[in-house]
Protein backbone atom coordinates (compact mmCIF):
# COMPACT_ATOMS: atom_id res chain seq x y z
CA UNK A 1 0.00 0.00 0.00
CA UNK A 2 1.44 3.36 -1.04
CA UNK A 3 2.02 6.04 1.56
CA UNK A 4 0.26 9.38 1.09
CA UNK A 5 2.66 11.87 -0.43
CA UNK A 6 3.24 15.43 0.76
CA UNK A 7 1.04 17.28 -1.75
CA UNK A 8 -1.89 14.94 -1.12
CA UNK A 9 -1.53 15.38 2.63
CA UNK A 10 -1.60 19.15 2.12
CA UNK A 11 -4.78 18.92 0.04
CA UNK A 12 -6.49 16.70 2.64
CA UNK A 13 -5.54 19.06 5.44
CA UNK A 14 -6.93 21.98 3.42
CA UNK A 15 -10.22 20.14 2.92
CA UNK A 16 -10.47 19.42 6.66
CA UNK A 17 -9.75 23.07 7.45
CA UNK A 18 -12.37 24.31 4.98
CA UNK A 19 -14.96 21.92 6.42
CA UNK A 20 -14.17 23.06 9.96
CA UNK A 21 -14.53 26.73 8.99
CA UNK A 22 -17.77 26.00 7.13
CA UNK A 23 -19.21 24.23 10.17
CA UNK A 24 -18.07 27.05 12.44
CA UNK A 25 -19.77 29.62 10.20
CA UNK A 26 -22.71 27.43 9.27
CA UNK A 27 -26.22 26.99 10.53
CA UNK A 28 -25.16 25.30 13.78
CA UNK A 29 -23.12 28.23 15.09
CA UNK A 30 -25.95 29.85 17.07
CA UNK A 31 -27.62 27.05 18.98
CA UNK A 32 -28.47 25.27 15.74
CA UNK A 33 -29.37 28.48 13.87
CA UNK A 34 -27.69 30.74 11.33
CA UNK A 35 -27.77 33.86 13.49
CA UNK A 36 -28.95 35.15 16.85
CA UNK A 37 -31.23 38.09 17.64
CA UNK A 38 -31.63 39.74 21.03
CA UNK A 39 -34.64 42.01 21.48
CA UNK A 40 -33.99 44.39 24.40
CA UNK A 41 -36.36 46.98 25.85
CA UNK A 42 -35.10 49.76 28.11
CA UNK A 43 -36.43 51.71 31.08
CA UNK A 44 -39.38 49.62 32.26
CA UNK A 45 -42.21 51.31 30.37
CA UNK A 46 -45.92 50.53 30.55
CA UNK A 47 -46.00 49.87 26.80
CA UNK A 48 -43.57 47.03 27.33
CA UNK A 49 -46.15 45.31 29.51
CA UNK A 50 -49.25 46.35 27.56
CA UNK A 51 -48.12 46.15 23.93
CA UNK A 52 -44.81 44.32 23.64
CA UNK A 53 -45.04 41.39 26.07
CA UNK A 54 -48.41 40.04 24.78
CA UNK A 55 -47.14 40.10 21.20
CA UNK A 56 -43.90 38.37 22.15
CA UNK A 57 -45.77 35.73 24.12
CA UNK A 58 -48.23 35.02 21.31
CA UNK A 59 -45.26 34.42 18.98
CA UNK A 60 -43.28 32.42 21.54
CA UNK A 61 -40.36 34.87 21.40
CA UNK A 62 -38.23 35.75 24.43
CA UNK A 63 -36.73 39.17 25.17
CA UNK A 64 -34.79 41.14 27.77
CA UNK A 65 -36.29 44.12 29.62
CA UNK A 66 -33.75 46.43 31.26
CA UNK A 67 -35.57 47.99 34.21
CA UNK A 68 -34.25 50.76 36.49
CA UNK A 69 -35.16 50.18 40.12
CA UNK A 70 -37.00 53.51 40.28
CA UNK A 71 -39.19 52.87 37.21
CA UNK A 72 -42.77 53.90 38.00
CA UNK A 73 -44.18 50.82 36.30
CA UNK A 74 -42.07 48.62 38.58
CA UNK A 75 -43.59 50.27 41.62
CA UNK A 76 -47.13 50.27 40.26
CA UNK A 77 -47.21 46.96 38.37
CA UNK A 78 -44.88 44.64 40.23
CA UNK A 79 -47.05 41.56 39.63
CA UNK A 80 -47.12 42.24 35.88
CA UNK A 81 -43.31 42.26 35.77
CA UNK A 82 -43.24 39.09 37.85
CA UNK A 83 -45.60 37.43 35.34
CA UNK A 84 -43.42 38.63 32.46
CA UNK A 85 -40.40 36.94 34.06
CA UNK A 86 -42.39 33.73 34.67
CA UNK A 87 -43.16 33.70 30.94
CA UNK A 88 -39.45 33.31 30.20
CA UNK A 89 -38.32 36.88 29.62
CA UNK A 90 -35.26 38.33 31.31
CA UNK A 91 -35.44 41.22 33.78
CA UNK A 92 -32.13 42.92 33.05
CA UNK A 93 -30.27 45.25 35.39
CA UNK A 94 -30.37 48.94 34.43
CA UNK A 95 -29.19 50.23 37.87
CA UNK A 96 -31.38 51.66 40.62
CA UNK A 97 -31.64 55.22 39.34
CA UNK A 98 -30.45 55.19 35.71
CA UNK A 99 -27.63 57.73 36.20
CA UNK A 100 -26.24 59.52 33.16
CA UNK A 101 -23.38 61.99 32.84
CA UNK A 102 -24.78 65.50 33.20
CA UNK A 103 -21.59 67.26 32.18
CA UNK A 104 -21.96 66.35 28.49
CA UNK A 105 -23.49 68.70 25.88
CA UNK A 106 -27.29 68.50 25.72
CA UNK A 107 -27.61 66.78 29.08
CA UNK A 108 -29.55 69.52 30.87
CA UNK A 109 -32.29 66.95 31.53
CA UNK A 110 -30.09 64.87 33.85
CA UNK A 111 -31.25 64.90 37.48
CA UNK A 112 -28.39 66.36 39.57
CA UNK A 113 -29.02 63.69 42.21
CA UNK A 114 -28.23 61.00 39.63
CA UNK A 115 -25.49 62.70 37.64
CA UNK A 116 -23.02 59.95 36.73
CA UNK A 117 -20.20 62.48 36.42
CA UNK A 118 -20.40 63.00 40.20
CA UNK A 119 -20.64 59.29 41.12
CA UNK A 120 -17.88 57.33 42.80
CA UNK A 121 -17.22 53.81 41.59
CA UNK A 122 -18.33 52.50 44.99
CA UNK A 123 -21.69 54.26 44.75
CA UNK A 124 -22.26 52.96 41.25
CA UNK A 125 -21.42 49.37 42.19
CA UNK A 126 -23.54 49.57 45.35
CA UNK A 127 -26.55 50.73 43.33
CA UNK A 128 -26.04 48.12 40.63
CA UNK A 129 -25.81 45.31 43.19
CA UNK A 130 -28.86 46.56 45.08
CA UNK A 131 -30.73 46.55 41.76
CA UNK A 132 -29.70 42.91 41.33
CA UNK A 133 -31.15 42.10 44.75
CA UNK A 134 -34.37 43.89 43.84
CA UNK A 135 -34.72 41.97 40.57
CA UNK A 136 -33.92 38.66 42.25
CA UNK A 137 -36.72 39.31 44.72
CA UNK A 138 -39.07 39.58 41.73
CA UNK A 139 -37.93 36.72 39.50
CA UNK A 140 -35.85 34.51 41.80
CA UNK A 141 -32.97 34.40 39.31
CA UNK A 142 -29.29 34.83 40.04
CA UNK A 143 -28.04 35.12 36.44
CA UNK A 144 -28.82 38.16 34.34
CA UNK A 145 -27.20 40.80 32.13
CA UNK A 146 -26.54 44.49 32.60
CA UNK A 147 -27.13 47.46 30.29
CA UNK A 148 -24.94 50.55 30.71
CA UNK A 149 -27.14 53.57 31.35
CA UNK A 150 -26.90 56.03 28.46
CA UNK A 151 -24.27 53.61 27.15
CA UNK A 152 -21.70 55.05 29.56
CA UNK A 153 -19.14 52.54 30.79
CA UNK A 154 -16.81 54.86 32.72
CA UNK A 155 -17.10 56.02 36.33
CA UNK A 156 -14.41 58.19 37.94
CA UNK A 157 -12.35 57.66 34.79
CA UNK A 158 -12.41 53.89 35.31
CA UNK A 159 -14.18 51.21 33.29
CA UNK A 160 -17.13 49.38 34.80
CA UNK A 161 -16.54 46.36 32.56
CA UNK A 162 -14.19 44.39 34.77
CA UNK A 163 -15.81 45.64 38.00
CA UNK A 164 -19.15 43.97 37.23
CA UNK A 165 -17.77 40.78 35.65
CA UNK A 166 -18.61 38.67 38.70
CA UNK A 167 -22.13 40.10 39.00
CA UNK A 168 -23.44 39.33 35.49
CA UNK A 169 -23.06 36.91 32.61
CA UNK A 170 -22.66 39.81 30.17
CA UNK A 171 -23.34 43.48 29.55
CA UNK A 172 -24.86 45.39 26.64
CA UNK A 173 -23.22 48.47 25.24
CA UNK A 174 -24.47 50.84 22.54
CA UNK A 175 -21.88 50.53 19.76
CA UNK A 176 -23.92 49.54 16.68
CA UNK A 177 -22.38 46.38 15.28
CA UNK A 178 -23.14 42.76 14.51
CA UNK A 179 -20.74 40.16 15.89
CA UNK A 180 -19.65 36.68 14.89
CA UNK A 181 -19.58 34.37 17.88
CA UNK A 182 -15.84 34.66 18.38
CA UNK A 183 -16.00 38.47 18.21
CA UNK A 184 -18.45 39.02 21.05
CA UNK A 185 -16.92 40.97 23.95
CA UNK A 186 -18.93 39.72 26.91
CA UNK A 187 -19.08 43.00 28.82
CA UNK A 188 -19.37 45.33 25.85
CA UNK A 189 -21.87 43.64 23.55
CA UNK A 190 -22.72 45.87 20.60
CA UNK A 191 -26.31 46.92 19.90
CA UNK A 192 -28.42 48.98 17.52
CA UNK A 193 -30.67 51.76 18.82
CA UNK A 194 -34.15 51.64 17.29
CA UNK A 195 -35.73 55.05 16.72
CA UNK A 196 -38.26 55.49 13.94
CA UNK A 197 -37.03 52.74 11.60
CA UNK A 198 -39.49 50.85 9.44
CA UNK A 199 -40.12 47.18 9.92
CA UNK A 200 -38.52 46.56 6.53
CA UNK A 201 -35.33 48.33 7.63
CA UNK A 202 -35.13 46.28 10.82
CA UNK A 203 -35.72 43.07 8.89
CA UNK A 204 -32.95 43.99 6.45
CA UNK A 205 -30.56 44.35 9.40
CA UNK A 206 -31.42 40.85 10.59
CA UNK A 207 -31.02 39.50 7.06
CA UNK A 208 -27.49 40.88 6.96
CA UNK A 209 -26.68 39.29 10.33
CA UNK A 210 -28.12 36.05 9.00
CA UNK A 211 -25.84 36.13 5.95
CA UNK A 212 -22.85 36.90 8.18
CA UNK A 213 -23.76 34.20 10.75
CA UNK A 214 -23.72 36.89 13.44
CA UNK A 215 -25.46 38.19 16.55
CA UNK A 216 -27.56 41.34 16.32
CA UNK A 217 -28.96 43.15 19.35
CA UNK A 218 -31.76 45.73 19.15
CA UNK A 219 -32.38 48.45 21.75
CA UNK A 220 -36.02 49.56 21.97
CA UNK A 221 -37.44 52.22 24.25
CA UNK A 222 -40.89 53.45 23.29
CA UNK A 223 -42.96 51.06 21.18
CA UNK A 224 -46.06 52.89 20.04
CA UNK A 225 -45.28 55.79 22.37
CA UNK A 226 -44.31 56.64 25.97
CA UNK A 227 -40.72 57.63 25.14
CA UNK A 228 -38.96 60.16 22.92
CA UNK A 229 -36.94 57.31 21.40
CA UNK A 230 -39.77 55.44 19.75
CA UNK A 231 -40.73 52.99 17.03
CA UNK A 232 -44.20 52.63 15.58
CA UNK A 233 -45.99 49.60 17.00
CA UNK A 234 -46.92 48.27 13.56
CA UNK A 235 -43.30 48.50 12.37
CA UNK A 236 -42.07 46.75 15.51
CA UNK A 237 -44.59 43.96 14.98
CA UNK A 238 -43.45 43.46 11.38
CA UNK A 239 -40.05 42.52 12.78
CA UNK A 240 -41.59 40.10 15.28
CA UNK A 241 -43.65 38.40 12.57
CA UNK A 242 -40.56 37.99 10.40
CA UNK A 243 -38.60 36.50 13.32
CA UNK A 244 -41.40 34.06 14.05
CA UNK A 245 -41.72 33.03 10.40
CA UNK A 246 -37.96 32.38 10.23
CA UNK A 247 -37.42 30.82 13.64
CA UNK A 248 -35.87 27.71 12.07
CA UNK A 249 -32.85 29.79 11.01
CA UNK A 250 -32.92 32.65 13.53
CA UNK A 251 -32.40 32.12 17.24
CA UNK A 252 -34.30 34.74 19.24
CA UNK A 253 -33.34 34.56 22.91
CA UNK A 254 -32.73 36.65 26.00
CA UNK A 255 -29.42 38.41 26.41
CA UNK A 256 -28.62 36.14 29.37
CA UNK A 257 -29.20 32.96 27.35
CA UNK A 258 -27.17 34.27 24.43
CA UNK A 259 -24.35 35.46 26.71
CA UNK A 260 -24.10 32.07 28.43
CA UNK A 261 -24.08 30.30 25.06
CA UNK A 262 -21.35 32.59 23.69
CA UNK A 263 -19.27 32.22 26.84
CA UNK A 264 -19.44 28.42 26.70
CA UNK A 265 -18.52 28.47 23.00
CA UNK A 266 -15.56 30.80 23.50
CA UNK A 267 -14.28 28.79 26.48
CA UNK A 268 -14.46 25.56 24.47
CA UNK A 269 -12.42 27.17 21.68
CA UNK A 270 -9.85 28.35 24.20
CA UNK A 271 -9.51 24.83 25.60
CA UNK A 272 -9.05 23.43 22.08
CA UNK A 273 -6.41 26.03 21.29
CA UNK A 274 -4.65 25.23 24.57
CA UNK A 275 -4.25 21.59 23.44
CA UNK A 276 -2.78 22.45 20.05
Amino acid sequence: MKTIQGPLITILMLIVTINAVSQEKGQYTWNGHQCAVALTYDDGLNVHLDLVAPTLDSAGLKATFYIPGNALSLRNRLNDWRTLAKNGHELGNHTLFHPCAGDLPGREWVNPDYDLSTYTMKRMLDEIRLANTLLQSIDGRTKRTFAYTCGEEMVEGMSLNSEIAEDFVGARGVVPKTMEIGEVVMFDIGAFMVSGQTGEALIAMVEKARKDFSLIVFIFHGVGGEHAINVDLAEHNKLLRYLKENERDIWVATMADIAEFVMAHQMSLERLEGHE
